[in-house]
């Protein structure tokens, strides 16, 4: 990644929404990656992104904040969505938007998911979708989250 301007103290100075805009796409997945963004950063990643998979890699990051999560439910991409429904500290509100959402992929991740109420993960025994009753039926699975040196910690599982 170009390195950033930098203030008078050496201080890294925060991206405008036209110089991120004007990124690589490699540029833009090794940002999202970061182990420390600035608010910023952060912002224009959750609300101006336009590809999805920068969009992906952060939905994935373990340090999202409680407005990220929420703004990444309601992502018209189901990708995204379902990168949320592997998180650990869902809220059991937003453990039942999952559980209530029209594609089968992210029900399928939320049904394995500890956050996910036993009520609701008795209702996805009966969903639709067989694999995620399937899921379901197995029952919550911790995910797994790792970080490589200098990223971010990420849900891999």
């Amino acid at each position: 990644m170009q390195e950033p301007a930098r203030d008078t103290t050496g201080n890294p100075l925060p991206l405008t929404e036209k110089a991120y805009k004007a990124l690589s796409l490699e540029d833009r997945l090794s940002l999202a990656l970061q182990e420390r963004l600035n608010p910023e950063e952060r912002t224009l990643i959750v609300q101006r992104e336009q590809w999805m998979q920068v969009r992906c890699y952060f939905a994935r990051r373990a340090d999202l904040t409680p407005s990220e999560i929420a703004a990444f439910l309601g992502d018209q991409d189901h990708v995204i969505r379902l990168c949320i429904a592997k998180r650990p500290d869902l809220t059991p509100t937003q453990a039942a938007r999952c559980a209530a959402d029209r594609d089968p992929n992210v029900r399928y991740f939320i049904a394995r998911n500890p956050a996910l109420p036993q009520g609701l993960r008795e209702a996805l025994k009966e969903d639709p979708d067989p694999l995620v009753r399937r899921a379901a039926a197995k029952g919550p699975r911790a995910p797994r989250i790792a970080a490589r040196p200098g990223q971010a910690a990420l849900i891999r599982s």
